[in-house]
């Protein structure tokens, strides 16, 4: 049985910005101290010269200038030579990341989404151009490509790449962990990216701007008088996936005074669970976030519905509200801020009068009905 969780009350959204601001951890957050904990990723300023990192996979890489000679204990495919000039990135998030850092333009060689598949117009200037190829699908990379890109880093979720990355000479760094990102290692990451480009101050700046507005949520939702009931995940053929309660969406739906009810799920981020408990939630659910984009199917509660027949068992889709994803959204980490300060809008309308969606759609009830169907 699900745990129902209650209302976040004034003094526990305290503690949770003051959680999120200072980290997941007790460990010492600022760049400037000789120790960064960013959720399962560490930072370690030991000296000038020299500075550690703990990436998804537990492991630790050495970053050291170039010039200075190579520190001993380290086997080569730990040394990273910064500022790093050249990546080939994995994910929409690395990506962003790189943007938040003010060095996408600079660094990036190689992805592995192809040129249809992207928002970001810097990134679809980069690949029309020829200075950012397509290296292969992720699950499927061709290695020959990322060779030929001659990538001083690659950013990847997938650990199994690692032996072929060492036999070319080329560093890398695993970007996720098995535990979905809190809100506040998702605000941070960017500083733990940081020293590989030296870009500690831009990190600072834009962990101060995604600060500053949660600050604002947490202002504006304390006049709400009533915590909307959220759910954030999918039900496909095989599996039902939703959000944790650890993760960055939930903890800000507790953040804005409203109730997340998938708050007792731990795991990773799009965590597998029971079909009951997706339904027994839905039960009670006012606001429902689907993973799935008009692309895939939600283009409105009616055609949600028909994508699988245990939807009509939730009650946002009969009674409450149901919001998907833009396409621009999984690519739009660099503009964190708006994002946060959009779902507390969708949480609590009342609040935010005339805001206007970017990232979100609301779906109707029934899709349109074309012209020439009325005519």
């Amino acid at each position: 049985m699900a745990i129902r969780v209650k209302p976040v009350g004034l003094m526990a959204v305290s503690l949770l910005l003051v959680a999120v601001l200072f980290g997941c951890s007790n460990s010492k957050s600022e760049p400037e101290q000789s120790f960064l904990q960013v959720g399962e990723f560490a930072v370690h300023y030991v000296s000038p010269e020299l500075t550690e990192v703990r990436d998804g996979a537990g492991r630790t890489l050495a970053l050291v200038p170039r010039g200075v000679t190579q520190p001993e204990g380290y086997a080569p495919d730990q040394i990273v030579r910064v500022p790093v000039r050249s990546v080939v990135a994995y994910s929409y998030f690395d990506v962003s990341t790189l943007i938040s850092l003010g060095v996408m333009d600079d660094v990036l060689v190689g992805v592995t989404t192809p040129l249809d598949g992207w928002h970001i117009e810097e990134v679809r200037r980069g690949m029309e151009s020829g200075k950012i190829a397509f290296v292969g699908d992720s699950s499927a990379i061709d290695f020959e490509r990322v060779k030929e890109r001659q990538p001083e880093l690659v950013l990847t979720w997938d650990p199994s790449i690692l032996p072929l990355m060492s036999e070319l000479g080329i560093p890398c760094v695993i970007t996720t962990t098995p535990v979905a990102m809190c809100l506040s290692a998702r605000m941070r990451f960017v500083q733990f990216l940081a020293p590989f480009f030296q870009r500690e101050k831009e990190a600072s700046a834009f962990f101060a701007k995604v600060s500053e507005s949660l600050r604002e949520i947490r202002e504006i939702s304390a006049e709400a008088t009533e915590n909307p009931k959220v759910m954030w995940g999918d039900i496909y053929e095989k599996r039902v996936l939703v959000e944790p309660g650890n993760a960055w969406v939930g903890e800000l739906v507790g953040l804005a005074q409203s109730d997340y009810l998938f708050e007792d799920v731990f795991g990773t981020s799009c965590i597998e669970i029971s079909v009951e408990r997706f339904l027994y939630s839905g039960e009670d659910a006012e606001i429902y976030f689907t993973y799935r984009t008009p692309a895939d199917g939600a283009t409105s509660k009616a055609a949600l519905a028909r994508t699988n027949s245990l939807f009509s068992g939730i009650r946002p889709l009969r009674e409450g509200r149901v919001y998907s994803p833009r396409p621009e959204f999984s690519q739009s980490g660099h503009k964190l801020d708006e994002i946060l300060t959009e779902i507390a809008a969708i949480l609590h309308p009342e609040l935010y009068p005339d805001f206007q969606l970017h990232y979100f759609i609301e779906l109707p009830d029934k899709d349109p009905v074309p012209a020439e169907a009325r005519s």
